[in-house]
């Protein structure tokens, strides 16, 4: 189904970001997200607070995403939403909505997987920034899931190595909590990391089989590690900062790199893409970087809009399944666990 005149409203309510965006085929020609700054009083997502934000942004959002992109809702050829994975209640407002617009319109009707999306993003036609070849391999790392997928197309995904227990994006703002830091704490641990040694301290990696990670363990040592040198010198967070992030951020990437070999060497793939919002995160970007002229991988890493939580990337999903006509119709439910 080619036309070369696609226009894809796409939304996206998955957590805490409300975010429209506006595609014309595979371009994007707008990228609106409105952050939810309440939770940061409580340390993490309120997921009440996070659907009545949801409420109040929708709107505001997707007239900012339409006007931005010089689009009449009446030129749009479909609408494609988050189903899913995510807080149920988050979900409902951008899937009801999205519902409504559709019917009013009387234009399709489109679901999209979000973990899909973070992968699918690197296709999205942006200058500057190349497209992987299928088959590839997929990092997809964030507060909530941590994966390598193997990539055959754009609707065959197979998930080889997956974490046991934590995500990636949570060891780093637990262990940002652990250090006294502001919630989300996983970018100050980047940010303090630029300046420490990432070879000051020892944590040790956890042993998993095979591809999956896990998390939890790392965690719980770097707690105890920290208890036991402020009873040892009251200040040691404050003396030491710089250095205990390096260390953390040095560990958490080199658990990562570990799996990305092995599957490496298992499929024999060696395009690599990132995706997830932890892979805005400084220091894997310049590891996976590197990876080009160690290890002879060819590297995709998105740019940083479209890394956290984004509507584009629900878009250009979106746009590939409006081209295989998979729409849905007003009975699809949202769904806070979804079928990879």
């Amino acid at each position: 189904m080619q036309n070369s005149e696609v226009f894809i409203l796409a939304i996206e309510s998955s957590c805490d970001d409300t975010a429209a965006a506006v595609l014309h085929n595979d371009k994007v020609l707008s990228n609106v997200v409105a952050n939810q700054l309440i939770h940061n009083q409580y340390g993490g997502v309120v997921p009440e607070l996070a659907s009545r934000a949801h409420q109040q942004n929708i709107v505001p959002v997707i007239d900012a995403a339409l006007r931005k992109a010089n689009i009449q809702k009446e030129q749009l050829s479909a609408i494609a939403f988050t189903q899913g994975p995510g807080l149920m209640g988050s979900l409902l407002v951008g899937g009801s909505f999205s519902k409504s617009l559709s019917l009013a319109l009387k234009i399709p009707l489109i679901a999209v997987n979000h973990m899909h999306a973070h992968i699918l993003a690197h296709f999205i036609d942006e200058e500057g920034y190349d497209k992987p070849e299928f088959p590839f391999l997929a990092l997809t790392i964030s507060g909530g899931h941590t994966q390598i997928v193997k990539v055959n197309s754009f609707f065959d995904m197979e998930i080889i190595g997956e974490t046991t227990d934590d995500a990636v994006g949570e060891a780093f703002d637990k262990s940002a909590k652990i250090l006294g830091l502001p919630y989300p704490g996983g970018p100050l641990i980047d940010k303090y990391a630029k300046e420490g040694n990432p070879k000051a301290f020892q944590f040790t990696k956890p042993k998993v089989p095979g591809l999956d990670f896990s998390f939890s363990g790392l965690k719980t040592a770097i707690l105890y590690f920290i208890q036991k040198n402020k009873q040892e010198n009251p200040n040691f967070i404050e003396e030491n900062l710089n250095d205990i992030c390096a260390s953390i951020q040095h560990t958490i990437i080199e658990i990562l790199m570990d799996k990305l070999k092995l599957a490496v060497k298992e499929t024999g793939i060696k395009q690599i893409a990132i995706g997830g919002g932890v892979s805005a995160n400084s220091g894997i970007r310049t590891t996976l970087k590197e990876a080009e002229s160690k290890y002879g991988w060819k590297t995709f890493i998105p740019k940083f809009e479209y890394t956290t939580d984004n509507a584009a990337m629900i878009g250009i999903v979106g746009y590939q399944k409006y081209l295989t006509q998979r729409f849905e119709d007003a009975s699809v439910v949202s769904k806070a666990r979804i079928q990879f």
